[in-house]
C-alpha cells in the first residue's frame, strides 16, 4: 500500500510567520478574514495535512475553524503570534482533551 505523502502550511500575518518560512515550511501570509478563509480552502483542496494559523486571524472565522474541525484532514492547529498568545488554542486543546478522555486533565 503506498502511503501518501502531506505537507505542512503556515497561516497568518506575515510577520508572525516568516520564521516559519526560514525553516522550511511553506508560508501562506493573509491580512483579512476572507482572505484566510480562501487560503484555508485552496489549502484543504491540495496535499495539506497540517495547517498551523495564527491565533489572530482564527479569532475572525469561528465558523470556519468549526467547520474544519470535523474533518479529518487537514488538522488547524492554532498557534501565538510574535506579539504573544491569545488563549485560544490552549483552550482548543484543553477542549480536545476533554472530549477525548471526558474530564479536563490540563
Amino acid at each position: 500500500m503506498a502511503s501518501k505523502t502531506q505537507k505542512i502550511a503556515v497561516v497568518g500575518n506575515r510577520d508572525a510567520i516568516l520564521p516559519f518560512q526560514m525553516i522550511g515550511f511553506q508560508t501562506f501570509p493573509v491580512a483579512e478574514a476572507q482572505e484566510t478563509i480562501n487560503t484555508l480552502r485552496h489549502l484543504s483542496q491540495e496535499d495539506f495535512g497540517i495547517i498551523y494559523l495564527t491565533e489572530d486571524m482564527a479569532q475572525e472565522i469561528p465558523d470556519t475553524i468549526a467547520h474544519y474541525d470535523r474533518q479529518v484532514t487537514p488538522a488547524v492547529i492554532l498557534i501565538p503570534t510574535h506579539k504573544g498568545t491569545t488563549g485560544l488554542g490552549r483552550q482548543r486543546i484543553r477542549d480536545n482533551v476533554e472530549k477525548a478522555v471526558g474530564q479536563d486533565i490540563l
